[in-house]
């Protein structure tokens, strides 16, 4: 098991030392697919490649690369591990500072109205409004270990200049709170570079909840830095995890977004390795894995998403499966299973134990709030919801999902950032499934009567944002009954 030793747990009373151990449990069960054999030799005229970046690098930036040259045998993991025993390396936060942390998470984060919810069914009833609250949502605690361990850091090292790497994860109250704390983010240039000349010798790097890819880990390990970890222990298990793929000689398949800050790192930490971001891109590698198909035209559509020198012919032969950790749960399922199903058709069952392995990397948290989403939906009917709605970061992969299955399911769904995306003239700016950012008309039909909903919020979005959003939709329906009855004196 790789084990993660004091997890400072963040709860209403103060943050708690935990030891979680997480047992990485192979599976090797045989699964019925639902998905058709008929995709495979129906995927080999691959279409369009994915948008490139420009890989430079120079004496200013650090080219976020998610490859290595084979020839260090150091192995990746070792080198890492090695980096973490500095006297420079800080993964536990800073005792002497915690309780003043907490309190400030405290008064930043939570919410009574929220915590009141939890006390009654995740059920409230105001001002012509009835909230179904999903049972599973916001903050989980490899987020808030995160925010922890870098309010902990700015607080241990008041006379340093302190940087970040990246967003530390993707909310945008909680990294403008960092900001306003003084911390430095690490500016991001063209073509996936960042400009790492801001840090001097001494200065203090935290290291987002998305973890840093081996590159900037040597960089900051050579730059002789305060190094404050703040990676989520799931992240590092799915590190682990590539790992054991390659003492297995074999190649790992990433669920994942390739441009994604956390696949970023883990695929600085593989040897061979291809990115699918989804089942259409999973079911192509299986057509190769059992048909073969046109080389060149492959690597071009996975030229973004692949490592150096990667050759389909002889590197699919041994997979493992690994994933982003936000990433929807059932289409990493179904990809793992796509996958078994590929290598017993063109091997056999005598082979498929040696030819495909598949730990498990599924975030609980991510599992947890998914679910109770479906609760949501599952009960649209029967609750009488108008809609749901999602809070989280617009730029939160894990939040982007939650919206998914509403969305799919047919339901009128919406997913904002902060409550000022409701608008007092009754719209809502919101980010669709396909990314883009639009503005319409939020509650519809006689707003004199009563609106039910169901809210739920991305593992990175705190308690506070759910209840500044709901209190706008209070606001807002207050509002227009107001206007209503004046207008019905007038007349």
């Amino acid at each position: 098991p790789v084990c993660v030793d004091r997890i400072f747990v963040w709860n209403k009373t103060r943050i708690q030392h935990s030891h979680h151990c997480f047992k990485n449990k192979l599976i090797m069960k045989f699964t019925t697919l639902a998905v058709s054999m008929a995709l495979f030799g129906s995927a080999s005229a691959f279409v369009a490649p994915r948008q490139a970046f420009t890989p430079q690098t120079s004496s200013s930036a650090l080219f976020m690369s998610s490859t290595q040259k084979k020839g260090d045998e150091k192995t990746k993991r070792k080198l890492r591990l090695e980096y973490m025993k500095s006297d420079q390396f800080h993964r536990k936060g800073f005792k002497e500072v915690r309780e003043n942390v907490e309190k400030d998470m405290d008064d930043q984060y939570k919410s009574p109205i929220v915590q009141d919810m939890r006390g009654s069914n995740y059920i409230m009833e105001k001002d012509g409004v009835r909230v179904h609250l999903a049972k599973d949502f916001g903050f989980c605690w490899g987020v808030e270990r995160s925010i922890a361990l870098a309010y902990e850091a700015v607080n241990h090292f008041p006379d340093k200049n302190v940087h970040i790497t990246n967003e530390l994860i993707h909310n945008p109250e909680v990294n403008e709170k960092l900001g306003d704390m003084k911390v430095q983010f690490i500016e991001k240039l063209g073509g996936n570079q960042k400009n790492f000349d801001t840090i001097e010798e001494g200065d203090v790097v935290i290291l987002p909840a998305f973890g840093a890819s081996l590159e900037e880990m040597t960089l900051l390990n050579d730059r002789n830095v305060e190094v404050v970890d703040t990676t989520c222990p799931w992240v590092s298990k799915v590190w682990n995890t590539v790992d054991k793929h390659q003492q297995r000689g074999s190649t790992s398949v990433i669920h994942g977004k390739y441009a994604h800050e956390e696949t970023i790192a883990t695929t600085s930490f593989c040897e061979d390795y291809i990115c699918v971001k989804n089942m259409k891109e999973a079911e192509m590698v299986a057509d190769y894995i059992v048909n073969g198909g046109d080389k060149e035209a492959f690597l071009e559509y996975f030229k973004n998403g692949i490592s150096e020198g990667f050759d389909p012919d002889t590197m699919l032969k041994k997979v493992g499966l690994a994933n982003q950790t936000t990433m929807y749960k059932k289409e990493t399922r179904a990809i793992g299973q796509l996958l078994q199903k590929a290598m017993l058709k063109k091997y056999g069952p005598t082979e498929l134990k040696e030819r495909y392995v598949e730990f498990d990397t599924i975030c609980d948290a991510t599992q947890e709030r998914q679910d109770a989403v479906q609760e949501l939906v599952e009960n649209v009917e029967n609750w009488g919801l108008d809609f749901i709605l999602v809070i989280g970061g617009w730029d939160s992969s894990n939040t982007a999902h939650l919206l998914e299955i509403p969305h799919f399911a047919g339901v009128r769904s919406f997913h904002i950032n902060k409550a000022s995306c409701i608008g007092a003239d009754n719209t809502i700016t919101h980010r669709t499934v396909t990314g883009e950012i639009v503005t319409e008309p939020f509650l519809l039909g006689d707003l004199s009567e009563d609106i039910a909903m169901g809210v739920t919020s991305g593992a990175s979005t705190p308690d506070a944002a759910v209840q500044d959003s709901l209190s706008s939709i209070f606001m807002l329906k207050k509002l227009h009954e107001e206007k209503g009855a004046q207008e019905a004196v007038s007349a």
